[in-house]
């Protein structure tokens, strides 16, 4: 069950997605689809470990150009480190990096994540929360860039179910 937004801890960027729910779905449920638009380009994403049901593991690592306008050397690093805590098939999931599979407590934890999928006469509602523990903490992933890296990545997830749908 989805809560309130709370202004005050959340972080929300929404867009109807011109696909059906279906194909929106596929593209986060598919791990192999998933890495084609997660990270902002030109970096890369690649999933590491994928257990799609509560307290399975939800880790990838990213591959980024060099800082001086170098090509990527394929080297990747990590990214997220998390769990999922609910994957419910086409609707919602929701992960977090304040545990990671087998629901550890995590050494560093930052967010709880919940994208939602509604049906909408132009396609999906693509709805994606962070929540923080702290209003501090929701203005620090604001400042680093909240809105350019999520929104990115969704404009990215559109496009992809674009093209493949």
């Amino acid at each position: 069950m989805t809560s309130a937004i709370d202004p005050e801890l959340d972080l929300v960027v929404s867009r109807v997605l011109p696909a059906p729910r279906s194909a929106v779905w596929a593209s986060w449920a598919d791990p192999r689809r998933f890495e084609q638009w997660w990270i902002p380009a030109p970096a890369r994403c690649r999933v590491a470990e994928w257990e799609p049901r509560p307290g399975g593991a939800f880790v990838t690592e990213m591959s980024v150009p060099g800082t001086d306008g170098g090509v990527d050397d394929g080297t990747f690093v990590p990214h997220l480190n998390g769990c999922f805590l609910a994957f419910d098939e086409g609707e919602r999931i929701v992960f977090t990096t304040c545990l990671v599979g087998g629901f550890r407590p995590a050494t560093q934890p930052f967010i709880t994540a919940e994208f939602t999928f509604i049906d909408h006469p132009e396609g999906t509602l693509y709805i994606a929360r962070a929540l923080h523990s702290t209003s501090e903490a929701r203005t620090m992933h604001e400042e680093f860039g909240f809105y350019d890296g999520w929104g990115t990545v969704t404009e990215q997830l559109a496009d992809f179910v674009k093209r493949t749908n």
